[in-house]
């Protein structure tokens, strides 16, 4: 189920990815080591506020469509952090922090903490289907109910593992994450409404 990534959109281009994707116990590190792609720098600065157009929740798109599920996992729990504990913004958080797990457990090759993480994300992301407004599903680029069972499919099927260099990215699930409306982030569906 290994995807190519080379032909996946960008939403905050001019921020370059890390030098190596993460998977523990095989590289450095990020924030730790001293040979981490991240040490001694503010790779992922806190968020000032939690939002969906927020260049953190951005970010973790870019890292997630691209195959670094650790960096984005690590991108969005700062927005999970300043998230006002009730919000519904929250809980969507968590629960693709928890689907960016599962895609380290994909690349490690731990099915049964995959179909876990994957399980649990959809189970979040099924709580907040009834609500009104869309404004989740248009900056995910469908609708929380095809999230959740993407999700758990990608768990249950074992990938098909390409052949990578240790720290190349690889994407490991057959979807992509972001806006659907013209192709742009809400960020800049904002901006060209005004033009």
């Amino acid at each position: 189920m290994a995807i190519g990534s080379t032909l996946r959109p960008r939403w905050l281009p001019e921020k370059s990815f890390p030098s190596y994707a993460y998977l523990p116990g095989r590289q450095p590190h990020p924030v730790r080591d001293p040979a981490g792609h991240s040490y001694h720098s503010e790779a992922i600065p806190g968020a000032e506020e939690a939002s969906l157009d927020s260049d953190m929740f951005l970010w973790g798109i870019d890292l997630f469509n691209h195959g670094y599920y650790w960096e984005a996992h690590e991108a969005w729990e700062g927005l999970w952090q300043v998230a006002d504990r009730r919000a519904p913004l929250r809980m969507l958080v968590k629960g693709l922090i928890l689907l960016s797990a599962a895609g380290v457990n994909i690349r490690e090759g731990k099915h049964a903490a995959a179909v876990r993480h994957a399980g649990r994300a959809a189970a979040l992301l099924r709580r907040l289907m009834n609500a009104p407004d869309r404004a989740f599903e248009r900056a995910l680029g469908m609708s929380l109910a095809v999230l959740a069972e993407q999700a758990e499919a990608a768990a249950t099927i074992p990938a098909a593992s390409q052949a990578t260099a240790l720290g190349q990215p690889q994407a490991v699930f057959d979807f992509i994450l972001g806006s659907s409306s013209r192709g742009l982030p809400i960020r800049s569906q904002k901006r060209n409404s005004h033009s």
